[in-house]
């Protein structure tokens, strides 16, 4: 049979055991984890494609193969259209174009003219034409040379041609002339003793006849 008191004794026993541990656990300092050290990844490096510009040049050459393709009426119907828009730098260089290819006199001049104001613009609309505007402006300027060289060339032709006329005017005058003149005919050799012996049996005697040999 069990003491009572020495169960009493062990169980306080235990207990205070247990509360001494509890006691040691909560004054032990917490130990903090250590730190690790983690190394600097460097950021990749993002590729920014740029944005290119509006192309404004490329329209206008597509513009321009399309002008050429037409004819002379449909030129001078989309000239008219145009003039009737509001006018900007890329519509004064869409007249050029339509002037260069027309036929009209002072049409290339005008041309020139309008291309030189758009190459010389302040305007922030035109920076961009600008290269395209002075470069037809040059081509404009040679085909102006070009077209009163053969003007001038047409002009010395046509000069040369009438005085050529002239001097064939003159050689079929001349022939006329001759073919008018009266025919002397010409001479053959029995005619011309024929016409010596004639012409000395209607002479007249030089001398007497001389006497006969022994007449008395």
């Amino acid at each position: 049979m069990n003491n009572p008191d020495f169960s009493l004794l062990a169980r306080t026993a235990a207990l205070a055991a247990a509360l001494a541990l509890t006691a040691c656990a909560v004054r032990a300092p917490v130990q903090e984890p250590m730190a690790m050290s983690v190394p600097h990844i460097a950021p990749l490096p993002i590729a920014v494609t740029p944005v290119a510009p509006p192309d404004d040049v490329a329209p206008l050459l597509a513009y321009h193969q399309s002008l050429r393709k037409m004819a002379q009426g449909e030129l001078i119907k989309e000239l008219s259209g145009l003039g009737l828009q509001q006018t900007t730098p890329k519509l004064t260089l869409q007249m050029s174009m339509i002037l260069m290819l027309t036929r009209g006199s002072g049409d290339l001049a005008r041309a020139q003219a309008q291309l030189d104001s758009v190459a010389t613009s302040v305007e922030p609309a035109a920076q961009s034409l600008r290269p395209l505007a002075q470069l037809l402006s040059a081509h404009c300027a040679e085909a102006r040379r070009l077209s009163d060289q053969a003007d001038r060339l047409t002009v010395q032709l046509r000069e040369n041609q009438r005085k050529t006329d002239q001097l064939n005017d003159m050689l079929e005058g001349l022939k006329a002339i001759e073919r008018n003149l009266p025919v002397r005919p010409a001479a053959t050799p029995g005619n011309a003793g024929g016409s010596a012996a004639a012409t000395a049996a209607s002479a007249p005697s030089a001398s007497p006849a001389a006497p006969q040999a022994g007449a008395r």
